[in-house]
Formats: C-alpha cells, structure tokens, sequence
C-alpha cells in the first residue's frame, strides 16, 4: 500500500512479533507508521519518499547465514535509522561492528545507565541517569561500527543504546515499543519528529479527507457494494462510503445465524435510522448450519462460512444488478496476521475471511479504505465521522461470528445456548461500568459437559467460559482482572438463566501465548 500522507516512517519487520506496536507507537506520536517486508529495496524506499527507517526486533541470530537481512545501500541513503534490538545487531554487522553469540540471555525488566546524550533520548533521558527498559535478546553487540558513540549500557548489553549523530544513525538493544519500556514512546517519538523531522500531522480528520478523495478517484462513478455486519469496521467503512459516494454505494447484510442475540434487528435499526443509508438484508442462517454441520476444524470452519459469505452476496449483488467495486472493512492487523511478507520472518497466525482477495468470477475490485489503520484508529475515525459513540465503542467481533466461539461441531441449539450466555455476561459488564475499560469480552461454549446439581437433580450440562481483555490493538493483551463477586454474579446468572449450562470458567490467557478468540 502507499503512504496516504507526505511524510512516513517505514518499519522493515525482521520478524518480532510486536513489530506492530512499533508501527502504533509512530503513529501516537502523529506520524503515519508502514510496515514493510525485509526484502524492500533501497532503490524502492527511495521512491516512497519516507522520512525515516526503522529496523524491527527479531528472534534470529544475526551470525546464522540464513537470518534475515536488509539491503546494504539503505544506511547509505541519508534517511535517519533506528534498530531495535535485531536492528540494532544487523545496522551495527552491516557497518563493520561485531555481534557475538551471548552467554547469557537477557529476557525481561533490566535498568539502563544512560552515559551519554544524544537527539534520541533528548528531554527523556540525562546523563548519570537510570532508566526501565524491556530486554529480550541472546546475542549482543561486541563492539560497534566507526562513527557510534555509547549512550547507554547495561551489565550485560554495554551497548545498549548507540547513536552516529552526522549520519542521524541510532540503536537500542531493549524494546521501546512496549509498555515495559515506560520511556519507550517518548524516545520513538524523538525519532519521528526530532530526528526524522517529521511535522506530526497524522490524524483522523486529515486521514477522513485523504480517504474520501481517494475512493471517490478510484471508484469514479461506478457502484459500491458494501458488506456491513453491525460490526464498528464495517459500519465506519459504510459510513466512509456514504459521505464519499451517496446514492453509488448499496449495502448488503447478511445473517449468517452466527450471530449475537437481536443483533440483525440492530443492524438494520442503525442503517435505516441513523445513518439513513438503504440496506439490504438477507436471512441465509439455515445454508450457514447445513454447510458447517458436522465440520470442527476451526481453519475449516472459516474458510467455509468465507466462501458461503461470498456466495451470498453474489447472488444479492446479482439482484441489484451488480457493481464493480466491493468494499470491505479490512483493518491493518488482519493483514499483518494473514500474509507473511512474501516469505520474510512473520509467521502467518490465523487466516482472515476478509484478506486475500475475491474470487475471480464476480469480477469486482476492492475497496479497503481503512485497510492502513488499527482498530483504535477506526474508532477515532468513527468519531470523526458523527457515528454514535456506542457503535464506536462496541467490542470487536470476528467475521466468522458464534462459530469459532463454538469449538468442535456448530448446531443451531449451542449457538441459541452461547447467545444468552453472552448476552448476560455483556449485560452484567455494562452494568458495572466497564465496558468501554475492556476491548473485548465474550462468552465461549465449550465442548464438554460436566455433572452438576441444580434443585434435587443432577445435570450433565455445558460448561461456558467467558473471556475478557484489555488492549489498545488487539495485538496483544492481558486478561482483565475481575473482583471475584462480579465473576460470582456473572456465574450465577448464566447457570440460573440459562438451560444447558451448569459450569462457568474464567479465561485468565493473556495474548501471547494464547490469541484473544479461542478458535
């Protein structure tokens, strides 16, 4: 994708898996951030004009032949360069530095001693000083390339941080994209704008215009389909779309019967009377259930309802007679986990039914416009674009729906169980106060029973877990940290209300390890 604003920061992903929240920390800073392969040419980072580099973290060793790599010729561009941890013992290699094997890891909290100043750590941090930092590396830098200074050293990492101040060259060997690194933000932020020189503009209202401008020129005046689901991506894309185009664009919602209890009804109150925008709904539960009936394999399970989705809306496209765009609210991080960069580091996690492409034969072209942002920054475009705030706020949703909140086999009985257990469980959280504290929450029907007692009789029901977290990007996250009566409360209910379930667990898995759905 190319950069919707004149200034960038290129981030080369040299396989750590928050390299992402490098990307979100520039963009914090108002700074439009791009992820992009190992494998990008010096010669094509010239013609993209960006403003700076930054080298991502990574679990490789820059001694094996096969760790990844980037082109010699981008130290010799003139552009400011920032490594992180990897990045920082392939600039420090590539410039005739040493990196050796370490004999001792350094994994988790550990305290710089800052011995030096330089524009990186300008207003954040002095000399004499020491300073959190998050370390996650086995190698380390034995000594560095003509032109570094040291600006800050650990026991075992005497390298800690290096800046060439002529050539605008800096390195740090901990991680300042996590929130473990408490000064981290501020010194990646000294990159973008005190270094890299770039003006801070990035926002959602200039990002509103920019996008607007750029689906109207490449739709011209063609039609749009749009596929809303109710869901804050597909509503703020659809809400994009209508400003942009009007009368061009035609939404279609299809109910998948994998749905949250009275969510159609919702979705079409919401179009029809807030947004004033036509919609077009069709009820395709029952093809849904036939085709997934008996199928358990969670990757199966998404590439069936992915293509019976599109096999849907094909035929309601036919009916309207057809366009030659299709939009979709595919965000930067469905990306990010389901392409790995054309064989670079990242490892694919989980395929997305929403990336990839459509099919050959409903010869549409697709429109994306919030394909560039995080979740965040949807919301915040929401905002700008006059949605109501409990649309904006609403937790994210996955594509596939109930189905991979089902694991093992979906029947039309689990998903009408799960449907009140998650309604109580929302319920209960919005009467406490903390929905908008949480980034998502929902309940899970798993696929075993236990023995209970309720009244005189012993049961042999499901057991329900219900999850909830906190995140900024859905990138990572912790689980949110419940008092034990409102879990107690929740428990209650659910097993009191709800016919089928005599057990509640709690999901205390932050991500990573474990993803935030279950399937």
């Amino acid at each position: 994708m190319n950069a919707p604003v004149s200034e960038s920061i290129l981030i080369f992903d040299l396989g750590s898996q928050v390299t992402q929240l490098i990307a979100r920390r520039i963009r914090e800073a108002g700074v439009y951030s791009e992820i992009v392969p190992p494998t990008t040419t010096a010669e094509a980072v010239r013609a993209r004009a960006p403003k700076g580099i930054i080298l991502s973290g990574g679990p490789a060793s820059v001694t094996d032949a096969q760790s990844p790599t980037v082109d010699p010729a981008l130290f010799e561009l003139g552009l400011p360069i920032l490594g992180i941890c990897y990045g920082e013992q392939l600039m420090c290699q590539s410039m005739g530095g040493r990196v050796v094997k370490g004999d001792h890891r350094e994994f988790g909290r550990a305290f710089v001693e800052v011995v030096d100043q330089c524009a990186l750590t300008e207003g954040v941090w002095r000399a004499g000083e020491s300073h959190q930092v998050w370390m996650s590396h086995g190698d380390r830098v034995d000594a560095i390339p003509a032109g570094f200074r040291v600006i800050a050293r650990t026991d075992t990492a005497p390298y800690a941080a290096i800046a060439n101040d002529e050539k605008r060259l800096y390195a740090v060997q901990f991680h300042p994209e996590v929130v473990h690194t408490p000064d981290g933000a501020a010194l990646l932020a000294n990159f973008a704008r005190r270094i890299a020189g770039c003006q801070g503009e990035w926002n959602m209202a200039s990002f509103k215009e920019t996008a607007i401008a750029k689906v109207r020129a490449q739709v011209g005046d063609k039609r749009v389909l749009c596929a809303v689901s109710g869901g804050v991506d597909s509503s703020v894309v659809a809400a994009l779309l209508h400003e942009a185009l009007g009368e061009q664009l035609v939404c279609i919602f299809v109910d998948t019967g994998m749905l949250r209890k009275d969510e159609a009804r919702q979705v079409d109150d919401l179009f029809r009377s807030h947004f004033n925008i036509p919609l077009i709904s069709v009820d395709a539960s029952e093809t849904f259930l036939q085709l997934l009936e008996g199928v358990t394999d969670p990757e199966q399970k998404r590439k069936i309802i992915g293509k019976t989705f599109i096999d849907v809306f094909e035929d309601e496209a036919r009916k309207v007679g057809g366009a030659d765009f299709l939009a979709q609210g595919t965000l930067y991080p469905d990306v990010i986990e389901s392409v790995s960069f054309h064989g670079g580091p990242s490892a694919t996690i989980k395929s997305h039914h929403n990336v990839g492409g459509l099919p050959a034969r409903m010869n549409m072209q697709l429109v994306e416009p919030v394909r560039e942002l995080f979740k965040d920054e949807v919301r915040a475009l929401g905002i700008e674009l006059g949605m109501p705030e409990d649309m904006v706020w609403r937790h994210p949703f996955p594509g596939p729906g109930l189905a991979i909140r089902v694991p093992g086999e979906i029947t039309g009985e689990k998903l009408d169980i799960l449907r009140a257990a998650d309604a109580i469980y929302i319920e209960e959280i919005k009467n406490a106060g903390l929905y908008r504290t949480i980034w998502q929450a929902f309940a899970v029907l798993l696929p075993v029973k236990t023995v209970g007692v309720m009244g005189d009789a012993r049961t042999y029901e499901h057991v329900c877990a219900i999850r909830a977290v906190t995140s900024t990007d859905g990138m990572t996250a912790d689980y949110y940290h419940f008092d034990h009566e409102f879990l107690s409360r929740v428990a209650n209910r659910i097993i009191n209300e709800v016919r089928g379930i005599n057990r509640v667990v709690y999901d205390i898995t932050s991500k990573p390890p474990g993803t935030i759905e279950w399937e």
